[in-house]
């Protein structure tokens, strides 16, 4: 067997320590691709608005002042709603057995007279109602004093479909 000098093995010892270092520094690794997906989804409907009317409004008659007719919009949802503007389709319903014409245009909402059909808008400023939260309006409703026989009014009532948009 053959016998290493000194110098021999300091020089192989470090070519071993030279390998080794190099061994455990080394990486291998592949290269690849991928894809993904994901999504977000938004609500399908915003929720239904509840408007209500939140003062009672006295007996009316010619001549009479005018009366707070105060509407709220309340935001039941969990949402953010935008709500621009609340309209009323007025109707009247006649006492049973009166005679002759009462119709819308025999009051009149903040100082005009309405309509005998159709839409009117209230007093609204636009708005966004946080979720679970409401606004009021505050409007007037008088009877209109046409300054002629308006017995087909006596008894009637003045019915207010409110609209949120």
């Amino acid at each position: 067997m053959r016998k290493f000098s000194k110098k021999q093995i300091v020089v192989t010892g470090a070519v071993a320590a030279v390998l080794v270092g190099t061994g455990t520094a080394a990486f291998a690794y592949w290269t690849s691709q991928g894809t993904g997906s994901g999504s977000a989804t938004t609500a399908a409907e915003a929720t239904t608005l509840v408007v209500e009317q939140t003062t009672e409004v006295t007996d009316m008659f010619p001549g009479d002042k005018a009366q707070d007719l105060v509407v709220k919009v309340t935001n039941p949802g969990p949402n953010m709603v935008q709500v621009a503007g609340v309209s009323v389709v007025p109707t009247v319903k006649m006492a049973e057995g009166a005679k002759g014409i009462c119709d819308p245009s025999d009051y009149q909402v903040n100082g005009k007279q309405l309509p005998a059909e159709g839409i009117v808008s209230l007093n609204w400023k636009a708005v966004e109602l946080d979720a679970e939260a409401n606004q009021d309006s505050t409007n007037t409703v008088q009877f209109f004093n046409k300054g002629e026989n308006q017995d087909a009014c006596k008894g009637a009532t003045l019915v207010f479909s409110y609209t949120a948009q």
